[in-house]
């Protein structure tokens, strides 16, 4: 599989979400205090990503 989605505690002991693909990180979530909260934000971005807005402040 070339993309996923990793849960993984950071050393402040908060849950964080990391997205992969081809092993390069693409990008990071903010610290959760549980996995739940993790995995609710893999399952918010999975369903309002695709859908979301590009804005270009370039």
């Amino acid at each position: 599989m070339a993309h996923k989605f990793e849960i993984y505690k950071d050393k402040a002991g908060e849950f964080r979400v990391r997205f992969k693909y081809n092993s390069e990180i693409m990008f990071s979530t903010e610290g959760y205090s549980s996995k739940d909260s993790a995995k609710n934000a893999i399952a918010s971005i999975q369903k309002n990503g695709p859908d979301a807005p590009i804005e270009d402040n370039s």
